[in-house]
């Protein structure tokens, strides 16, 4: 066995030990995971009622609206991804451990997908009902959103890594993360909307695999680079 084989289980140990504090940590604090819940239902369900109950209506706009508040409910979850670790001593213990930096960066967002994107998932099809998607519909936007959560936690967790400790970090955090989170809420709602009028929806589809395929490439680095500079 090679030194590399002998690394390798305790990477993926280090990594699974990091996802089960984390989410550990978010179920004791339930605010942490209902807070980006609540805010994306409560904006989906405003529209509804201004709007009226017009069904062409409301299904036209509706996958737009329902985009547009989980991108905005997973960037409120967003600031809090290192912020108690930087509080705490925790992050100084993962710039020294033995365990990459990438691969704990790597773990930090999945527990945030597991604790905030996996619920807005979740939840969506009750959301949809407010817009009367149909099943086939409903089943697409759940997909999109699955793919763009995860796109959305690994941006994210570079943005965090950039702005842990910063007074007013949340709003640097938007400017950061929004533009580069753009193309994912475009497809997404594009793609919803392509199968609401009977059109193809495999490019849209491609497109936001190949972006989570990305950002498992990129964002782990990135953050891990990020979290040393803010360190210094």
């Amino acid at each position: 066995m090679t030194i590399q084989d002998e690394q390798l289980p305790d990477i993926s140990t280090g990594l699974l030990a990091l996802i089960v504090r984390d989410v550990s940590l978010a179920v004791k604090r339930p605010g942490d995971v209902l807070n980006p819940l609540f805010f994306f239902a409560m904006v989906a369900a405003l529209f509804p009622l201004v709007i009226g109950p017009g069904t062409e209506q409301l299904q036209s706009i509706g996958p737009g609206v329902l985009w547009v508040a989980a991108l905005l409910a997973t960037l409120l979850s967003l600031n809090s991804l290192f912020l108690s670790d930087h509080e705490d001593g925790s992050l100084e213990q993962m710039l020294v451990s033995p365990v990459p930096l990438a691969a704990l960066a790597l773990g930090k967002s999945a527990a945030h997908w597991l604790s905030s994107g996996l619920p807005l998932v979740l939840v969506s099809p009750v959301i949809a009902m407010t817009y009367q998607l149909s099943l086939s519909v409903t089943g697409v936007l759940m997909l999109t959103l699955l793919l763009g959560t995860i796109s959305l936690s690994l941006l994210g967790s570079v943005g965090a890594a950039l702005t842990v400790g910063l007074h007013r970090g949340t709003a640097l955090l938007s400017l950061l993360i929004l533009p580069l989170a753009m193309p994912v809420l475009i497809f997404g709602a594009r793609t919803v909307s392509l199968v609401a009028a009977g059109d193809g929806v495999a490019g849209g589809l491609y497109f936001l695999g190949a972006y989570v395929l990305l950002m498992l490439s990129i964002a782990p680095f990135a953050t891990a680079a990020a979290l040393r500079i803010s360190n210094e």
